[in-house]
């Protein structure tokens, strides 16, 4: 498989969450999420990279992904585009492709990411969905791609660039692609859920 390293976000500020950390959030065995997807990535046999707020804003975030290659983001605020763009911008000159995650998604697991992995396409964005096809996380994007990406800014991400030309569906069970958690009952409802083993 060539080299496709998995770009963890993680800069946000959990700004819906009454003053938690969603990313610090226990999961399973009481591991913090972030802890937790940084393993799950890893264990792709990939390289993990993760972008952080500065560490004196967020030291716990700093301490919970060892394991990955850390970027800080100096202007968080400025949004997931602008955090993506410098993680793209610092990617070796020989990186082939590389599939971009948000940090708060605790269903997709190392084996939907290597499914995704297999898929790859160096002409064609990847990009997983739900059982029902529709469209989700990860993304995976060709190295033709890194340009546009590193000029993205605000806090779409590549949302608009995505609208615009059609990407390869891979699904994945359930809602997986889609489950994100910002907010306290979200999590809440998580945890309520009936919780499948996650390999």
């Amino acid at each position: 498989m060539p080299a496709l390293p998995i770009l963890l976000l993680a800069a946000g500020a959990s700004s819906r969450m009454d003053g938690r950390d969603k990313l610090l959030e226990p999961v399973a065995g009481g591991v913090p999420l972030l802890t937790e997807r940084v393993a799950a990535a890893r264990a792709t046999g990939q390289q993990v990279w993760v972008a952080l707020p500065p560490q004196p804003r967020a030291p716990a975030r700093w301490r919970n992904s060892t394991g990955a290659q850390r970027l800080e983001i100096a202007h968080p605020e400025e949004g997931m585009g602008a955090s993506l763009a410098q993680l793209v911008a610092a990617l070796p000159d020989t990186t082939e492709g590389a599939m971009v995650l948000p940090a708060d998604m605790p269903d997709i697991t190392s084996a939907d990411m290597t499914r995704l992995l297999e898929a790859f396409d160096p002409g064609r964005v990847v990009r997983g969905a739900t059982a029902d096809g529709t469209p989700g996380h990860p993304v995976l994007f060709p190295r033709s791609w890194f340009g546009r990406l590193v000029r993205l800014t605000g806090d779409k991400g590549a949302r608009d660039l995505l609208r615009a030309a059609p990407a390869r569906l891979v699904p994945m069970p359930g809602e997986n692609a889609r489950t994100d958690l910002d907010t306290p009952e979200q999590w809440d409802a998580w945890r309520a859920a009936p919780q499948t083993d996650m390999p």
